[in-house]
């Protein structure tokens, strides 16, 4: 039986997937980056400006197709965020009053459906968690950031890291061993 192509237009419309739009990727990816930036610059305002940053450089790629998005733009907030850290070691930190130097605040997650006492186990959980996430070394703590909170396939996570897919699932492994150490406790 034959299709006339007014009646075939519209099944295309149907099976073809919509176009993501490079701000709709941002937004999505924002809340997940900035968690990211903050667990390795340890301060808010830093991991901020990391992931404006970021956002700014990724519209030079808007070109680009979608599916290569995602690593593209890890690539360019780890990157940001190693800058920031080698600008910040080179500061003449002592001159600081103390209480300008330690500015290792939590995010204040507001979870309307929970209770306090939830809220409380949720901040104490989240605190934890960042706190052995902050105990790892850095390229651990990007293997487990990329590939179990962000859920990057390993060669997506070698290219952000840029070392061979065999040293993320060694940076993975002990990532998850050390965190398991460190959360025993909690559970």
């Amino acid at each position: 039986m034959l299709v006339s192509a007014d009646i075939a237009a519209p099944l295309d419309r149907v099976t073809e997937t919509p176009p993501v739009s490079l701000e709709a990727f941002l937004a999505g990816i924002g809340p997940r980056a900035f968690r990211f930036a903050e667990s390795g610059l340890r301060s808010r305002d830093d991991a901020l400006d990391a992931v404006q940053d970021s956002m700014m450089r990724m519209l030079g790629y808007a070109e680009r197709p979608a599916h290569e998005w995602t690593p593209l733009f890890w690539s360019i907030l780890r990157r940001r965020i190693i800058d920031l850290q080698r600008r910040s070691s080179f500061r003449l930190r002592w001159l600081l009053p103390s209480s300008e130097r330690s500015q290792d605040s939590l995010i204040d997650w507001a979870d309307t459906s929970a209770g306090p006492s939830d809220r409380q186990e949720q901040r104490e959980a989240y605190g934890l968690m960042v706190q052995a996430l902050r105990a790892l070394p850095a390229r651990q703590r990007e293997a487990f950031t990329l590939r179990v909170l962000e859920e990057l396939d390993v060669s997506q996570t070698a290219q952000v890291m840029g070392c061979s897919e065999g040293s993320v699932k060694t940076h993975l492994s002990r990532a998850r061993e050390a965190l398991q150490k460190q959360l025993e406790d909690f559970r």
